[in-house]
């Protein structure tokens, strides 16, 4: 919107209004503009929630007392995250592109299957949310979507059905290995088994104050510089990867997520003045996984996103051991204290803040090694 009008400006000899065709200014102000709404806009709606009494519901079956007290904290502060990132996309994006149109789609799409979970449990007080099979039907329906333009959308014919291999140069995996007349029959299931357990793992995720949003900021920091280049033909043929043409609109995206997120820590931060429920959590899982779809990156999704990989991964080991010796031993075993793993080391007695910020390194540790494979291969 705003690049149309200063584009438009710019021929009147407008002062500064050329400086919005570049994406690094865009990519600037997207960030800034979304830090300042999601200060404003937060403190708003922080405000309201409560009023509203519509509390975080902390389920009796947890195993961890002290997060009761957390009983009275305002939750769907999601919310907050969605306008922060939507208002500065649509503003900052050209929006005859089809990557933004795309993105923002899952954002608000998926945003808005977990403001029906979120609410369910806030306003209705049913501590179950949403149903588990409408909330698969949501992810599914919203990975089609994503499958079926990334298949069939004339702007990706070249590169439809690749995906770069991480640490090995020129090797890409096709997906239409039996042909590209039924390609769209693998990619499209792919499509949703990406964004299902991206935005699921980032859900798992969300249970201690900071941790999804800060982590999150990390993993659009990761994508935006792969955004930028793959968006440049000099940079992409610099680096022998794969160039796709208006890829760097992603950066502007993934500027206003990282804007958004970082507000929302503002409040978030322990002791968290608000939580951001099913809202924030999948719609920003979500927008991960169509982030790795679209940059032909979904390999590379276990390294950049690699806390949320642990998180899930922690979930599937304790149940299947504990499903496999209940049915040998007929008692069931646990590997860990108890899951997501996050829980597991409060179980142990770390803090937190401790927990909070060494997952943060980590996250920061398996983005610069997502990075490194543009030039490790």
């Amino acid at each position: 919107m705003l690049y149309e009008l200063f584009t438009w400006l710019d021929t009147f000899d407008f002062p500064g209004a050329g400086a919005i065709q570049y994406i690094s200014t865009r990519t600037g102000l997207a960030a800034v503009t979304s830090v300042i709404i999601s200060l404003i806009i937060g403190h708003r709606i922080i405000k309201w929630l409560k009023g509203m009494q519509l509390k975080e519901v902390i389920r009796d079956d947890v195993g961890l007392d002290h997060h009761k007290a957390k009983a009275g904290t305002p939750s769907m502060g999601g919310v907050i995250i969605l306008l922060a990132v939507i208002i500065p996309s649509v503003l900052f994006m050209k929006m005859d592109s089809i990557y933004a149109w795309l993105i923002v789609f899952v954002v608000i799409a998926l945003g808005l299957v977990g403001f029906i979970d979120d609410y369910i449990k806030v306003v209705r007080k049913n501590k179950s949310g949403l149903a588990g099979r409408f909330k698969i039907i949501g992810q599914v329906v919203v990975g089609s979507v994503v499958g079926a333009v990334l298949y069939f959308h004339p702007s990706f014919a070249d590169v439809n059905t690749l995906s770069t291999v991480p640490f090995l140069k020129s090797v890409n995996i096709d997906y239409a290995f039996f042909g590209d007349e039924i390609g769209w029959l693998i990619y499209i299931p792919v499509a949703i088994f990406v964004i299902t357990a991206v935005s699921n793992a980032t859900n798992l995720t969300d249970g201690l104050d900071g941790l999804a949003s800060g982590v999150s900021a990390i993993c659009g920091f990761v994508f935006a510089i792969f955004s930028y280049v793959s968006g440049r033909t000099d940079l992409s043929e610099y680096l022998d990867i794969m160039y796709l043409p208006g890829a760097g609109e992603l950066t502007i995206f993934c500027a206003a997520l990282i804007g958004g997120c970082m507000g929302f820590l503002w409040y978030n931060t322990n002791p968290a003045s608000v939580f951001m429920g099913d809202t924030g959590s999948l719609a920003l899982g979500g927008a991960f996984g169509a982030l790795g779809l679209m940059l032909h990156k979904e390999l590379l999704l276990p390294f950049i996103c690699g806390v949320f990989f642990f998180e899930t991964l922690s979930v599937i080991i304790q149940t299947s051991y504990f499903r496999y010796t209940k049915k040998k031993y007929g008692e069931g075993k646990r590997v860990f204290l108890m899951t997501p793993i996050h829980h597991h080391f409060e179980k142990q007695g770390w803090s937190e803040q401790k927990i909070v910020v060494r997952f943060w390194i980590i996250t920061v540790m398996m983005g610069i090694l997502s990075l490194l494979t543009l030039k490790i291969r």
